[in-house]
């Protein structure tokens, strides 16, 4: 995003900070009132901006310019408002309706050249006020997407001005809409790429040890069936970017029971869980590709027994998740390059790919802590904090 939208997204923040810091200056402590009439004013006109932003995060359509229309007019004090894309008018809202037939007509220039514009509306009915009307550009990315339309009675330099920098906020608000699509994409491409690691060599071991015990033991082919289809439809499910640490390790100790199945007594696993963090929410197959890294290289080149902790306890304003394996380590220089990205196409992308959504989700100080040598095992340790604003697990979908 420019400076200039940055800017514009947090000018609401700044007026707000500003009027505060001028009542504290105004009204000693202690006292109290209704304000002044600017103070009033200010305050109306950041909670209408507030009430504006959210529909228009969902892009500029139809129903999201339907529910803006009335706060943005409010904001501009004018007759009427109209909002289009550069073929329709998404909404109208006051007076005059009649004259949305012949709006894009005069929105030509404004859709192409991107620069507001003021016109007469040519309008002479005894029982409509509007007489003069100015359209701003709605910018995106350098791409014109549509137009803010507000009509008045007469002409006026000030309303000029004033369409002009709303049809700017308006274009921040669907900016940040269309960089929340983006993070939306992206994470969906990031466990899609997590999906597709879940190895056909370990789908086909599964199901070949589960039929290893058809005969032998049909209970527990039986149960580990039902195990493997929980953990497949976890792993593939549709809904939601976010689980429960709950939800996680339960899918977890599915796989582990379906590793145990083919390797018996040559793994051993012990969970530590405190059952005060089972509700943190974190990312979707956040865990489960560090669980299965620590399988892999836990029992690669083990000759008799490996063993893996996964510990899940309560650090105050954050839950604290260790998974620690006795295998072949790594070099510290080849783990750094891996996290870098520099591993090549498919190597370590499991671990890199967890770590940027972690940093991505809750900040750079939220990335795994990984510490191995070569011959010394793993340990993996990732912090998550228990609340973060818009991180939150959605409920299955029917069906799943």
């Amino acid at each position: 995003m420019s400076s200039t939208a940055v800017l514009l997204a947090l000018c609401p923040l700044l007026l707000a900070g500003g009027f505060l810091a001028g009542r504290r200056t105004a009204h000693p402590a202690g006292r109290s009132d209704l304000g002044t009439p600017v103070e009033r004013a200010t305050f109306e006109t950041l909670h209408t901006a507030s009430l504006a932003a959210p529909p228009l995060r969902a892009g500029l359509t139809e129903d999201s310019a339907r529910k803006a229309a009335r706060r943005l007019r409010s904001l501009l004090g004018t007759d009427a408002l109209c909002l289009t894309n550069r073929s329709t008018v998404l909404t109208w809202h006051g007076t005059g309706e009649h004259h949305a037939k012949q709006v894009l007509d005069r929105l030509a220039e404004v859709l192409d050249t991107g620069r507001t514009a003021a016109f007469d509306c040519g309008c002479r009915a005894d029982d409509c006020p509007l007489r003069w009307a100015v359209a701003a550009p709605i910018v995106v990315d350098h791409r014109v997407l549509g137009a803010l339309v507000a009509y008045a009675p007469r002409e006026s330099a000030v309303l000029a001005r004033a369409t002009d920098e709303v049809a700017r906020w308006v274009s921040v608000q669907l900016e940040l809409a269309e960089l929340d699509r983006s993070r939306t994409r992206l994470i969906e491409a990031e466990i899609k790429a997590l999906r597709a690691q879940i190895s056909p060599h370990f789908i086909f071991n599964s199901l070949a040890a589960i039929a290893s015990f058809v005969r032998t033991d049909p209970t527990r082919a039986r149960e580990l069936l039902l195990e493997f289809a929980d953990f497949t439809r976890y792993s593939f499910r549709r809904h939601g970017e976010f689980t429960t640490l709950a939800d996680e390790l339960h899918s977890i100790d599915q796989y582990l029971a379906l590793v145990r199945a083919r390797f018996g007594d040559r793994l051993s696993v012990t969970l530590q869980i405190a059952p005060e963090v089972l509700a943190v929410t974190l990312p979707f197959l956040c865990l489960q590709p560090l669980v299965e890294n620590a399988v892999k290289h836990g029992l690669e080149g083990a000759v008799t027994r490996s063993r893996i902790t996964i510990t899940a306890q309560d650090a105050g304003a954050e839950a604290e998740v260790v998974i620690e394996d006795d295998g072949v380590g790594m070099d510290p220089d080849r783990l750094r390059a891996l996290l870098r990205g520099e591993g090549g196409p498919s190597a370590g992308v499991g671990l890199l790919n967890v770590d940027e959504r972690l940093r991505t989700v809750f900040g750079d100080p939220y990335g795994l802590v990984i510490e191995t040598a070569r011959g010394a095992g793993t340990r993996i340790t990732v912090r998550i904090p228990k609340f973060r604003a818009g991180v939150h697990s959605s409920p299955p979908e029917a069906g799943e």
